[in-house]
C-alpha cells in the first residue's frame, strides 16, 4: 500500500499524517459534544487541541528516540523524520497530559473533571491512529500462516496483502488493538452515564482498559522497545502473559533485552490507576461525581443578592 496519499509537487502528504489528523479531529468532536452537556464552549476544546496535539507528537517522538538512541545518534536529523514512523503512544499521553494540566489550570477547571471528558476522545484517537501503523507496515506481530488471516480471522484481501512483510505474513496487531479500543470506547460511553462514577474514574477506567489490552497485544509484536532487567521481573511478566500461549506464540524481541518496556509500563499504569481510584475514594478526594455540574474557578461570580430599586 502506497504510504503517500497525495503529492503536490515536492510536497508529499502521507497517509500516516492524514490518519493521525483524522483521529485527533474525531477525538475533538467527541469532547466537544460531551462538553456541551456541561455548558463548556467548543472553543475551549479547540484551543486545548492546538496545545495538546503538538505536545503529544513531540513527547511521543522523544520517548521513542530515547529508547532507540543508537539508531539515531549518528544521523541526528533523522530524529525529526516522524513521517517515517517511530512514535510511542505512552510518550504521546505524557505530553498531552502535561500540556492539558497547565491548560486546564489556566482556565480554572479541575484536572480530573476535564480528563474524564477527554477520555473517550483519547481512546478513539488510538483506535483510529493504529491504522497509520497498518499503512506504514509497522507495529506488526510475529509470522503467521496466510490461512490464519484469511480463513480464521476472515480478513479482506487489502489487509491480508499488506500484512505480507519481508517474505512472510504477520499478526495484524494494529487491528487487534484497534478493535480492543473500540470495545473500550463503548464501555466508556456506558460508564459515563452511571451515577456511581466519581470524578477522574472514567479517565482511570480508560487507562486500565487500554493497559490490559496493550499488555497482551504487545507480547505478539516483533518491534517492542525493550531493556535488560532482573530475571525475576522478566519471568513474572512472562508468567502473566502465558495464557496467551494457549492460542498465540509470542513475537521475537528483535532489539535485545528481556523485558518489553510497553508491557512493564502497562502493568504499572494499570496498578496505579486501580490504587488511585481506591485511595481517592477512601480519602474523600473524589467527592464530585462525573454527572455533577462543572464550573470554572475563573468564571464570573453570579450575584444572588437582591439589588435595591
Amino acid at each position: 500500500m502506497n504510504p503517500i496519499a497525495l503529492s503536490l509537487g515536492p510536497i508529499s502528504i502521507h497517509w500516516y499524517g492524514v490518519i493521525l489528523g483524522s483521529a485527533a479531529l474525531i477525538g475533538l468532536l467527541l469532547a466537544i459534544q460531551e462538553g456541551k452537556r456541561f455548558k463548556i464552549k467548543p472553543e475551549f476544546f479547540m484551543d486545548m487541541l492546538l496545545i495538546a496535539a503538538p505536545s503529544a507528537i513531540i513527547a511521543a517522538r522523544i520517548y521513542y528516540v530515547a529508547f532507540q538512541w543508537d539508531n539515531y545518534k549518528d544521523n541526528f536529523w533523522s530524529v525529526f523524520a516522524i513521517w517515517e514512523g517511530g512514535i510511542a503512544i505512552y510518550g504521546a499521553l505524557i505530553g498531552s497530559l502535561i500540556a492539558g494540566y497547565f491548560y486546564f489550570r489556566a482556565k480554572g477547571y479541575d484536572f480530573w473533571r476535564m480528563v474524564d471528558i477527554c477520555a473517550p476522545g483519547l481512546i478513539v484517537g488510538q483506535l483510529i491512529g493504529r491504522w497509520g501503523n497498518f499503512v506504514n507496515q509497522e507495529a506488526y506481530g510475529g509470522p503467521v500462516e496466510e490461512s490464519f488471516l484469511r480463513q480464521t480471522l476472515h480478513l479482506p484481501d487489502w489487509i491480508v496483502n499488506n500484512m505480507y512483510i519481508q517474505g512472510a505474513y504477520h499478526h495484524p496487531t494494529f487491528l487487534y488493538e484497534s478493535l480492543w479500543n473500540l470495545v473500550g470506547l463503548l464501555i466508556l460511553f456506558w460508564l459515563r452515564r452511571r451515577p456511581f462514577l466519581r470524578a477522574g474514574e472514567l479517565f482511570m477506567s480508560y487507562f486500565i482498559w487500554y493497559s490490559i489490552g496493550r499488555f497482551f497485544i504487545e507480547g505478539l509484536r516483533t518491534d517492542s522497545l525493550s531493556f535488560t532487567g532482573p530475571t525475576w521481573l522478566a519471568s513474572l511478566i512472562d508468567a502473566m502473559w502465558s495464557p496467551m500461549n494457549l492460542v498465540f506464540e509470542a513475537g521475537a524481541m528483535t532489539y535485545g533485552g528481556n523485558i518489553r518496556i510497553s508491557m512493564l509500563v502497562a502493568i504499572l499504569i494499570c496498578v496505579a490507576a486501580v490504587v488511585l481510584i481506591i485511595v481517592r475514594r477512601k480519602k474523600g478526594w473524589a467527592k464530585d461525581r462525573y454527572l455533577d455540574p462543572i464550573v470554572s474557578s475563573k468564571a464570573p461570580k453570579v450575584n444572588t443578592v437582591d439589588q435595591p430599586n
